[in-house]
């Protein structure tokens, strides 16, 4: 699992700590500001609500197209019947297109090509565009290459209604003492059964209404904090699979939760990810209703 990926899930600015419950205007906009630059990061080009396929890919040549006889078979409508080849072999990943057929690296281009080499890592990975369709390959931490493809018409995104939050509650915005890990590692399991053993920077301890908590939290090196919970809400207004939160760096040891902050996986917009589930010493025995709400409800 890549905690720089999931932090992707959500591409907006982290808000300045600052102790204390109280309610000020400058916190309320700060948080209005956020949720709407999330807002924008879930609505934006290959976005979550765009995407339209998730397929693995098999090591050798894979035919791609919208037509029932290709390997890999395309949403109807978003390019056409054989669009060519993808070739995985090794760490490298080839698209070759059909004759006649061109592909651009950005979707403003006017010189295609009609061949090249996918990145994959998670630092270059780049898309690649034809009219409404864009994908790109991926590549896991077990050696598997997953070609994500993306309609930027997709009726998921014209027909998203918007996310919705919780009233902004202060109450829920608390200190909490950082306390790390020595190379402590746990399993991490997503929504299709698959587990990770990832490591785990520390965990975060906290009071609600007088009583004590803990989370894990995972991090890469200079990222937030990264932390995978679920609550009691998630039986009535949240997303039943979790919730993420992102905390800001502890500073000796102390940094601030603010639950008004916590969103929902890519999983709760789109059948076409992977997402990972809390662990369970991070299934709270209490409701948070702050933060992110679900419409599935």
């Amino acid at each position: 699992m890549n905690i720089k990926y999931l932090l992707g899930a959500l591409l907006v600015a982290a808000i300045p700590l600052s102790a204390g419950a109280a309610v000020d205007a400058k916190y309320k906009s700060d948080i209005e500001n956020w949720r709407t630059k999330a807002e924008k990061s879930l609505r934006s080009d290959n976005g979550w609500l765009t995407l339209a396929g998730r397929h693995e890919l098999s090591v050798g040549v894979n035919t791609v197209g919208t037509a029932g006889d290709n390997k890999i078979v395309l949403a109807p409508g978003i390019a056409p019947a054989h669009l060519g080849t993808i070739t995985v072999d090794d760490d490298k990943v080839t698209l070759k297109l059909a004759p006649g057929i061109e592909m651009f690296n950005a979707r403003s281009d006017t010189l295609g090509f009609s061949e090249r080499t996918l990145k994959t890592d998670l630092d270059n990975r780049d898309w690649v565009y034809l009219g409404r369709m864009s994908f790109h390959v991926i590549k896991r931490d077990d050696n598997r290459f997953v070609l994500r493809v993306a309609d930027q018409e997709s009726p998921v995104r014209k027909n998203f209604a918007g996310r919705i939050w919780y009233d902004i509650n202060p109450a829920l915005k608390v200190d909490a003492k950082f306390v790390p890990y020595a190379g402590k590692r746990i399993d991490i399991v997503n929504v299709l059964g698959e587990v990770s053993e990832e490591e785990v920077a520390g965990y975060l301890e906290f009071k609600l209404n007088g009583k004590t908590y803990k989370l894990d939290a995972l991090a890469d090196p200079g990222e937030p904090l990264f932390v995978i919970f679920g609550d009691n809400t998630g039986k009535s207004t949240t997303y039943p699979s979790g919730r993420f939160l992102q905390v800001e760096t502890p500073v000796n040891g102390k940094t601030v939760i603010d639950f008004n902050k916590a969103y929902n996986p890519p999983c709760a917009f789109s059948a076409y990810t992977t997402c990972p589930l809390p662990p369970p010493q991070n299934m709270l025995k209490a409701s948070i209703a702050a933060g992110e709400k679900f419409r599935g409800h």
